[in-house]
């Protein structure tokens, strides 16, 4: 089987499976957010996680990118960093007395951009050609990255000083904004009797699939269908965005979009080739919440997106019936 045949949905159910459980022996109370992370990235997009320091984001993404088998760069964003950084830059070989490209860190299977949001706009704008077109242009040569490519980025959302907001341009880049939370009591008690056991700092996770095997679960998440219910379900809880009170810049074409494709991944994870419109809730709001911009009155009062996100969930009737299939 070649990278390009999609999997059946019951194998990448089984293999995203096996990959969860792999990622969960090294972070532990994140099982709902790693499918979310997962399933985004089976669809094809990048993800965002965006919460306080401590929770074990880069944990996430490093064993990510090692159980699906893919190469792992880590790019520590920081206020100096330069476009040329991240993309890489010609350089001159006095052997041949000609300039050579020397790849950047984009040129990987799963990048993370730690911190992204303490990196200035230029720099975080290199990386949206790279994410939109899976390519690079440094000194007008197009420099295409390799099959799989995805960013994992993360973002901490209270400390302000020496940040820089992402443009919308730039959230609207990442299929999914993920925050992990707080573990409970008896999960937090877990990290630390782990972390005893081992005996040392790092976690190890173990390869389950391959870069062709991920090619071939996208393959197959894309070989999904979804009634035209769905799809107008969709359309109907990015359009309620648009028209809400507490909304300035609602969910464009592009959300609903992606809205759709992470539920197509949802509903592959679950072991079915057809979406439902519960797919569709479970992922609304990591979906949908970053692409909201708020009125100025919602911001000044602390409205929270996802809050709006999911008012828009109960306030959009879905589909009465979607036939399920054999």
């Amino acid at each position: 089987m070649t990278a390009d045949t999609p999997l059946p949905a019951a194998e990448v159910a089984r293999l995203g499976q096996a990959v969860l459980d792999e990622v969960g022996t090294a972070v532990v109370g994140a099982a709902g957010p790693l499918r979310v992370a997962l399933a985004a990235i089976l669809a094809g997009g990048h993800v965002l996680f965006e919460d306080v320091p401590g929770l074990g984001k880069t944990l996430a993404a490093r064993s990510l990118a090692r159980a699906l088998g893919l190469d792992f760069r880590r790019l520590q964003c920081t206020p100096d960093l330069l476009p040329s950084d991240i993309t890489g830059s010609a350089v001159y070989d006095p052997s041949t007395r000609s300039f050579a490209f020397r790849a950047g860190p984009v040129f990987t299977g799963l990048l993370l951009a730690d911190e992204i949001n303490r990196t200035a706009p230029k720099t975080q704008s290199a990386l949206l050609e790279a994410m939109a077109e899976r390519q690079v242009t440094v000194d007008g040569t197009t420099h295409a990255v390799p099959r799989p490519f995805h960013v994992i980025a993360t973002s901490n959302p209270v400390e302000y000083e020496g940040t820089y907001p992402l443009p919308e341009a730039q959230l609207d880049r990442f299929m999914v904004r993920i925050a992990v939370g707080y573990p409970d009591r008896d999960e937090e008690v877990d990290v630390l009797a782990r972390r005893v056991a081992r005996r040392h700092e790092e976690a190890p996770v173990r390869t389950v699939v391959d870069p062709g095997t991920v090619l071939a679960m996208q393959a197959g998440v894309e070989a999904v269908d979804a009634d035209r219910d769905v799809l107008g379900y969709c359309v109907d809880l990015a359009a309620a965005t648009r028209v809400h009170s507490d909304v300035e810049v609602g969910v464009s074409p592009r959300g609903a979009q992606s809205l759709l494709l992470v539920a197509r991944a949802a509903a592959v994870l679950a072991g079915r080739d057809f979406v439902l419109p519960e797919d569709v809730k479970d992922v609304a709001v990591p979906a949908l919440a970053h692409r909201l911009t708020l009125g100025a009155g919602a911001w000044a009062t602390g409205v929270d997106p996802d809050d709006v996100i999911r008012q828009v969930l109960a306030g959009t009737p879905g589909p009465v019936t979607v036939p399920e299939r054999p």
